[in-house]
């Protein structure tokens, strides 16, 4: 059996934030039991609401925060038992918005570099040499490492990110909303850039987005989060095409149509949004879920395994 380049086992996190100055700290659920694995080559999507724990879970995989419970391997190995440099070349992530992402006051030759620099022991003839070709390969003049982000469109910034993520040659990039904070004719550009990178480099993403048209578009595979957990999990083409959890059916039906007469689409969901400081006994979407049961107010589900994926729902079980 073939070890999966990332494998989360079981994962969880949990933030205490306090309220006031004599109230007690109150626990924040991010992330609750997550596992989940990406093979090599393979790009999968993670879709949610906002604070479903997309992003925790993706600085979790990053090494940026340890997570409360669990573990995540990288190619077999523990990733807390890596050092920095190791989990550089390994994995590297595209946040989402290049505005903040890039340092305003460096030039861009020296902000791609950075990862070089870091990793110690190359000439700096080398690094200019390698910061060029990478610069070249997504897109942009080498001649434009001269300047400035502020000095640059917001598809240009979103270039230099991922060719300072990609100047490393790692294996994994995670990428986080990557185009989000971009104009619509921006994104396919860098969607279909990430696609061409991919297959050139033989790269996996983690893409986490909450628009299911990118993630239709670029994932082999889509994971759905909510309240800090997977509640479905398949092939993108079997949940797009059938999804199982109310809460999936919920997501694809709140995307917009171009066709004229249809109106906002009705998700059935209310106005209420998802609390993790007060999670719900039994299955946490059950005050959402239109087609919620007795059981769903009280037992939480257990995650049904089988040929088409993973579904964590009563009705899928009684299905």
């Amino acid at each position: 059996m073939t070890t999966p380049l990332i494998e989360i086992r079981d994962v969880g996190h949990q933030f205490r934030v306090k309220s006031g100055l004599f109230a007690q700290p109150k626990r924040i659920v991010a992330v609750d039991g997550v596992s989940l694995s990406l093979p090599a080559g393979g790009v999968l999507g993670v879709v949610g609401e906002s604070g479903c724990g997309k992003s925790t879970l993706a600085k979790i995989i990053l090494g940026l925060i340890e997570p409360s419970a669990g573990e995540v391997l990288i190619d077999g190995r523990r990733l807390d038992g890596l050092d920095r440099r190791e989990r550089a070349r390994l994995i590297q992530p595209v946040f989402q918005d290049p505005y903040s992402s890039l340092n305003p006051r460096r030039r861009v030759r020296d902000i791609v570099g950075v990862p070089l620099v870091a990793q110690g022991g190359i000439a700096d003839g080398e690094i200019r040499r390698r910061v060029d070709a990478m610069l070249a390969r997504v897109g942009l003049d080498p001649e434009l490492g001269e300047r400035q982000p502020a000095e640059l469109s917001g598809g240009q910034r979103q270039r230099v990110a991922i060719a300072r993520a990609l100047v490393l040659h790692p294996r994994i990039v995670v990428c986080d909303e990557p185009t989000s904070a971009l104009d619509v004719s921006v994104q396919a550009q860098i969607l279909n850039l990430l696609a061409e990178l991919r297959r050139e480099l033989g790269l996996s993403y983690l893409f986490i987005s909450h628009n299911l048209a990118v993630v239709e578009h670029v994932a082999s595979e889509v994971a759905v989060m909510y309240l800090g957990r997977i509640v479905e999990r398949a092939e993108t083409e079997t949940l797009f095409r059938a999804p199982r959890h109310p809460y999936t059916k919920a997501l694809l039906a709140s995307v917009l149509t171009p066709e004229p007469g249809l109106g906002i689409p009705d998700t059935e969901l209310g106005d209420t949004m998802p609390d993790p400081a007060n999670i719900p006994p039994g299955c946490r979407f059950h005050p959402r879920c239109p087609a919620a049961i007795d059981r769903c107010r009280s037992d939480a589900p257990m995650p049904r395994r089988d040929r088409r994926g993973l579904a964590e729902c009563h009705l899928v079980e009684m299905a």
